[in-house]
């Protein structure tokens, strides 16, 4: 029977009816379609674009993933057409009816799951600081002698940019932005950081903290509610403007209005952006952590 594979748990599994999956697979397709289609037809043409560029190329996540909807563990899909059927290849089916079969969930992944699952928990529970008006990508081009991103002129010159990253404290706490600054500006941050330190340091404050929801999301891929990796995509893309807006760079071309750090009012505006990512990035961390919970609990068993 197929329901053996669940039997130890004692909720059981959720069946959902096929009318209410198949709007469920459908919303989240067209959610992506506004964004992805766009995308992909700009890239076929070589035109770049900072914000999609860097999500799908740092993350290693493809759009074609993206767009794979999962029900997620422990979901009973009841179906009449097999066609429809999400395209993960642990969907287990049987009569009517298709499941994960966490049988072929590996294993030798559960030490990182649990990594994982305790970074995101340390990190909802540290204090939030929102101090560093996003300078890190500042410090990743400070007294470099190149410039980071070819397709993207800078706004300021050289020396204006090292004179302003000299006029102001380097607070970064995210160990994988710190990791790209300059050698001239690592010793200027006020904390050594390291991969050592990166569970201690992470804080639900920092951009590129909110933004890595969306990697957390998708290495659970597909034992995760697509919904779920989609809403962390989403507010990615939001963190990953705002980050681009307020660095040195010009991509105003890109419909990305800079927001001046250099200034007391661009400060100002940076640091509301940052609270208003970080409120909508902390129910999703909550999300994720059940998340991964769920499909802790669910191997175990």
């Amino acid at each position: 029977m197929m329901l053996k594979i669940y039997e130890t748990i004692s909720h059981g599994p959720v069946t959902i009816r096929e009318k209410e999956w198949r709007q469920i697979k459908y919303r989240h397709e067209k959610e992506l379609e506004k964004i992805l289609d766009s995308y992909l037809e700009k890239r076929s043409r070589q035109i770049k674009d900072p914000v999609l560029d860097f999500l799908f190329e740092y993350y290693a996540f493809r759009p074609s993933q993206l767009r794979r909807w999962s029900p997620g563990p422990g979901v009973l899909l009841e179906f009449s057409d097999p066609s429809g059927l999400p395209e993960i290849s642990e969907l287990f089916v049987k009569d009517d009816k298709a499941i994960l079969n966490l049988n072929l969930f590996p294993k030798k992944r559960l030490k990182s799951i649990r990594w994982i699952r305790d970074l995101l928990e340390k990190s909802s529970l540290n204090k939030p600081a929102f101090g560093c008006f996003g300078m890190h990508e500042w410090a990743m081009v400070y007294r470099a002698g190149e410039v980071r991103h070819e397709q993207i002129p800078l706004r300021l010159t050289d020396e204006e940019v090292a004179e302003f990253v000299e006029s102001r404290p380097l607070v970064c706490t995210h160990f994988d932005a710190f990791r790209f600054f300059t050698e001239k500006a690592r010793p200027m941050n006020k904390h050594s950081l390291s991969r050592d330190k990166f569970k201690d340091m992470e804080q639900p404050g920092c951009i590129h903290t909110n933004m890595d929801l969306y990697k957390w999301a998708f290495k659970l891929y597909p034992w995760i509610s697509g919904d779920l990796i989609r809403e962390a995509f989403l507010n990615a893309v939001e963190a990953r403007k705002t980050d681009m807006q307020a660095s040195p760079y010009d991509a105003r071309e890109f419909g990305l209005e800079p927001i001046k750090i250099e200034t007391e009012e661009g400060r100002k505006i940076y640091m509301e952006k940052q609270m208003e990512i970080f409120e909508k990035s902390m129910p999703i961390r909550k999300k994720l952590i059940r998340a991964y919970d769920d499909v802790i609990e669910l191997v175990n068993n």
